[in-house]
C-alpha cells in the first residue's frame, strides 16, 4: 500500500502520540541527556536514531523509511519493492514506555527506548518484527490466554577477528592461555572470563534483564545464559537488549561475543532454546495442566501444532545461511527433527520434568542467530494453530531421537519455500510480512551463492 501524505499533514496522535507523562518524568528524574530511539529490524539488530533528550521530549514525531524492514543482513535490498510502499514512504516511531532503560556503557547519561512502528493513518506496520509478535499474542489474548516463555541463549566468546578470511579462535582468559578442549559445565572455564561476566551482570541488572543462570556449554568458550521466564514480548525485548549489550561488554574486554549459529568449525552450534507455556488470563493457571495436575488436551494439541507446522516455520528460527551448518545431519547436540519426548534432549521438542504449573515444552531447533521477536512469534504461532485445529501429536519418542529421519529443511532456500507453501501460517504471522521476509531471505541466499569459499579453492582449484 502506498501511503500518500497530505500537503499539510496534521500529526496523527494514534501514530506518533505525545510523550507519555510517566516516560517524561523518568527521563527527567534520571537526568538523561541523550536518547537511543530503536526498533529491531528483520535480523534483530537495533536500528533507529540518536538525539538529545530535550529534542526528543519536544517532538517525538520520529520517522524512518519503511524500507528498513526490507534490508538484508549484508545491507542490500531485494527487488520486490511492491511488497512495501512504492515510494519508500515514512513510518512513525511510537515509544513503548515500558522498555525505557539506561545505557550503562554510554559516556553521557543515555536511555534506550524500544519503539513500535505505525503508518501515518495510525495503523501498525504489519512487517515490523515487534508487531508480528504482537499479532500472534493478540490471537492468544482473544482466547483468554497469555503465553509465557523462557529463552536460553548460547553464544561463543572468540578472539577479535578483524579479517573475515581467517577462522575464529578462542580468546585468551585470565590465565593467559586460550581454552583447550571442551570444558562442558566447567566453573573454572567460566571464571577465566570473570571480569567480563561481572560487567555483564552489572549491565543486565541496570537494564532489568533477568539472568537466571550462566553455564559453560559444550563448545570451546561456548556459554549459555538463561533468562527468567515471563511475558513473551517482554522476554523478546530482553533478548534483543541482551545480545547488543553482551557484544558491547565483550569488546570492552578485547573479545568478540558472537551469536552465529555455527561460528567455529568442528564445534557445536549455538541455540536459542525456547521454553513455552500458556496461562489463563482469568485464573493465572497453566492451561497445559488439567485441574488434577495431569497433561491437558491443550498441551497435547500445542505439541501437535509444533510438530505439524514448525518444519514450515524453520526460516524464522534458522534465519541465516549459516544457521543450516548447525542443523546439518550428525551435528553434535542439535536436534534435526520435530519429535517430542520427556526430558529428552535428542528431540526437537523436549518436555522438561516439572510440576503442573510449570508444565511446558522446549523448542530446541531455534538458533542463537534468530530475531527473538520472530522466533518467539513463529514458535507460538505453530502451537496456536495446533490448539485451534486440535492436532494430535505423535507418540513421545524414547531413546535417541537423532536416529529419526529429519523432517526439517536443511538450506535457507528450502526453508523459504516451505514457509511460502504453508498457507495456514500466513494469516497468523501476516501475509505481507511472510512475503517480505521470504523475499529478503531468498535474496540473502542468492548473494551467498555468489561467494567462493576457501574450501572450494582448496579442494577444487587443482583437483577437478
Amino acid at each position: 500500500m502506498v501511503i500518500r501524505m497530505p500537503t499539510n499533514p496534521q500529526r496523527n496522535d494514534k501514530a506518533t502520540g505525545k510523550l507519555p507523562a510517566d516516560l517524561r518524568k523518568w527521563l527527567d528524574s534520571n537526568h538523561i541527556e541523550e536518547i537511543e530511539a530503536v526498533i529491531p529490524d528483520m535480523t534483530g539488530a537495533a536500528k533507529g536514531k540518536i538525539l538529545p533528550a530535550k529534542k526528543y521530549q519536544e517532538d517525538v514525531g520520529l520517522r524512518l523509511p519503511e524500507s528498513i524492514f526490507g534490508q538484508t543482513v549484508d545491507g542490500d535490498y531485494p527487488k520486490e519493492w511492491d511488497i512495501l510502499s512504492e515510494s519508500d514512504g515514512d513510518i512513525f516511531l511510537k515509544p513503548d514506555p515500558s522498555t525505557v532503560r539506561p545505557v550503562p556503557f554510554a559516556t553521557d547519561p543515555t536511555a534506550v527506548i524500544i519503539h513500535d512502528c505505525y503508518h501515518f493513518d495510525g495503523q501498525p506496520v504489519e512487517v515490523a518484527p515487534r508487531q508480528v509478535l504482537r499479532r500472534v499474542l493478540d490471537l492468544y489474548r482473544e482466547q483468554g490466554w497469555d503465553p509465557v516463555v523462557a529463552p536460553e541463549v548460547e553464544f561463543y566468546l572468540v578472539k577479535p577477528n578483524p579479517d573475515a578470511d581467517y577462522p575464529l579462535e578462542p580468546p585468551v582468559g585470565r590465565s593467559g592461555r586460550p581454552e583447550s578442549g571442551r570444558q562442558s559445565f566447567s566453573i573454572d572455564a567460566v571464571n577465566e572470563f570473570d571480569p567480563l561476566f561481572e560487567d555483564l551482570y552489572d549491565y543486565c541488572d541496570t537494564q532489568d534483564i533477568g539472568i537466571e543462570t550462566l553455564i559453560h556449554e559444550s563448545g570451546v568458550t561456548q556459554m549459555e545464559i538463561n533468562l527468567v521466564h515471563g511475558n513473551a514480548l517482554e522476554l523478546a525485548d530482553q533478548v534483543f537488549l541482551f545480545k547488543r549489550g553482551l557484544r558491547e561488554v565483550a569488546m570492552r574486554h578485547n573479545i568478540y561475543a558472537t551469536f552465529m549459529a555455527a561460528p567455529m568449525e568442528k564445534e557445536p552450534g549455538s541455540a536459542l532454546h525456547l521454553h513455552q507455556s500458556i496461562v489463563d488470563l482469568k485464573t493465572g493457571l497453566n492451561i497445559f495442566s488439567d485441574p488434577a495436575g495431569n497433561e491437558s488436551q491443550w498441551f497435547r494439541w500445542h505439541i501437535g501444532g509444533l510438530q505439524r507446522y514448525l518444519p514450515s516455520a524453520v526460516a524464522l528460527v534458522a534465519p541465516n545461511v549459516n544457521s543450516y551448518r548447525r542443523l546439518a545431519p550428525d551435528e553434535f547436540g542439535t536436534p534435526t527433527n520435530v519429535e517430542w519426548g520427556y526430558d529428552n534432549r535428542t528431540a526437537g521438542l523436549r518436555v522438561p520434568i516439572s510440576n503442573a504449573q510449570a508444565r511446558r515444552v522446549e523448542n530446541r531447533i531455534a538458533g542463537a542467530d534468530v530475531n527473538p521477536y520472530l522466533a518467539i512469534a513463529a514458535s507460538l504461532a505453530c502451537g496456536y494453530l495446533g490448539m485451534m485445529e486440535q492436532v494430535q501429536p505423535k507418540k513421545p519418542v524414547e531413546g535417541n531421537a537423532e536416529v529419526v529421519t529429519s523432517t526439517i529443511p536443511h538450506t535457507l532456500k528450502e526453508a523459504v519455500g516451505e514457509l511460502l507453501d504453508c498457507p495456514a501460517l500466513h494469516p497468523v504471522l501476516g501475509e505481507k510480512f511472510v512475503r517480505l521476509y521470504s523475499s529478503v531471505k531468498q535474496h540473502e541466499y542468492n548473494i551467498f551463492l555468489s561467494v567462493i569459499s576457501a574450501w572450494e579453492r582448496e579442494h577444487l582449484l587443482l583437483n577437478v
